[in-house]
């Protein structure tokens, strides 16, 4: 790999920080990820990641590409700290619609572990590359520039309460999530903040680990329940280290589930599974409930601006976070952290341009899945046009004869591991198993009336499957 620079900043500490700080390690002689927190001893919860209490799993994609940066990660995390792989289809019985997927053998293997757990595997494995550090006890308190503003020379931060100081860098990367200062920071420096895309979703969702027993599920590793009509609710129940089970469950736009035993056995009771349910109701709590809220899903259009420094980038979370049910967010921050990799491939030369042009595309995909899916919920405001109605109408036939085909119920999950783009789901071959499995459940194959708007004219298509 080439030299294109002495020195890289990450900010933030974030699996998103670290992943980017893997892709700049290739590239730099030195490369310093600032973190406000103190990493902890142990694998355990930090104030700095307020999810990192409840339930994750790294999708298929990106527990491959992990491997891809730090091989043997995966192997680690499950021999060193108790995490499970499996089969993502096989292993992991799926709720959409209202319905049950077909399980079946398939190549889509997971993670299965806490999030601190796999934050600690990948800080550490980072910090023993001989090129990167961490600072901890680091704020950043804005940016440093050439008298122009043209170029982004380093950061001004305060080391452990210290005096304010500027650490020079050749490039700086902002991965602090969807709490970001750099639209701030830019105004500051004579920069046009990014356009915003936000959809409001109001979501949340408690969580509790109880004691897991082998026999629980009939050996499989979890439940994920995608929420559908009539109440929306969400709930998701997955294996981790020590013999436990992670549990969370909640709603759209203020729809808590309790926060005391029997309410929340009542709010489980109320999924189109009894599964979850009947696991909690027997087993032994090892933790109290939290919650976690989030208000929108927010994409920032950096792709989009006319003018950007050079020798600064946006990254992770602080470009594009959407509703972490969906767990695509680790996935897309590695993806992101590949395509960071081609782009310094090129040079460094109109880095950002490049990068965030790379970064839309790949976030172009997730976001579409979740938003689409949460503009199923009529609730949550937002445009839906004719074609996103249109799959939304298809999905919902696709998961009918899921029920009893596993072949869709792999080219469905092989699109939610971002494996496949949403398209492959449109294929004549897979189009018409959706369309032989609802007429055997003897299903309407009649697409809806969508209406459209054009001045004050009213027209109506209806499509067939």
């Amino acid at each position: 790999m080439k030299n294109l620079g002495e020195h890289a900043i990450v900010i933030g500490a974030s699996i998103g920080g670290l992943l980017a700080a893997r892709a700049l390690s290739d590239f730099y002689t030195t490369v310093t990820v600032l973190e406000r927190d103190a990493f902890p001893a142990a694998d355990t919860p930090r104030k700095g990641v307020p999810q990192g209490r409840h339930i994750h799993g790294l999708l298929a994609r990106g527990s491959t590409l992990l491997e891809e940066f730090f091989p043997g990660y995966n192997t680690e995390v499950v021999t060193q700290s108790g995490g499970l792989t499996g089969d993502v289809v096989n292993d992991v019985i799926w709720m959409g619609c209202n319905v049950r997927l077909a399980n079946g053998k398939s190549d889509l293997i997971g993670l299965l572990a806490s999030r601190p757990v796999l934050e600690g595997h990948l800080r550490r494995r980072l910090l023993r590359l001989p090129n990167v550090r961490a600072m901890e006890h680091c704020a950043v308190r804005g940016l440093a520039a050439t008298p122009d503003s043209q170029d982004v020379t380093g950061v001004r931060a305060c080391v452990e309460g210290k005096q304010e100081e500027t650490i020079n860098a050749d490039l700086v990367v902002d991965a602090t999530g969807r709490g970001s200062s750099s639209a701030k920071w830019l105004e500051k420096l004579g920069y046009q903040a990014p356009v915003e895309d936000k959809v409001h979703i109001g979501i949340s969702y408690r969580t509790r680990t109880y004691r897991r027993r082998p026999t629980d599920l009939g050996g499989k590793l979890g439940v994920v329940v995608a929420g559908s009509e009539p109440n929306w609710r969400n709930g998701a129940m997955l294996a981790q280290e020590g013999d436990s089970w992670i549990v969370s469950a909640g709603g759209f736009l203020g729809d808590d589930a309790p926060d005391d035993e029997q309410g929340f056995l009542a709010f489980l009771a109320t999924l189109p599974t009894t599964e979850i349910h009947d696991v909690v109701a027997r087993a032994e709590p090892l933790t109290e409930f939290t919650r976690y809220g989030y208000v929108a899903s927010q994409r920032q259009r950096y792709e989009k601006l006319a003018r950007f420094p050079e020798s600064y980038l946006v990254f992770g979370d602080a470009f594009c976070s959407f509703n972490p049910i969906y767990g695509q967010g680790m996935t897309v921050a590695a993806l992101e952290a590949q395509v960071l990799q081609e782009c310094l491939r090129a040079g460094s030369t109109d880095l950002a341009r490049r990068f965030f042009k790379a970064a839309a595309t790949i976030v172009d995909i997730p976001w579409d899945i979740a938003v689409g899916s949460d503009l199923r919920n009529r609730q949550v405001e937002g445009a839906r046009p004719p074609m996103l109605r249109f799959i939304n109408w298809y999905i919902g036939k696709l998961h009918l004869a899921a029920t009893k085909d596993s072949t869709l119920a792999i080219a469905f999950l092989k699109v939610v591991n971002l494996m496949m783009p949403p398209t492959s789901l449109l294929s004549p071959a897979i189009a018409r198993r959706v369309w032989r499995g609802n007429r055997r459940r003897g299903q309407s194959i009649a697409a809806p009336e969508i209406e459209t708007r054009s001045g004050m004219d009213h027209r109506h298509h209806r499509s067939t499957l």
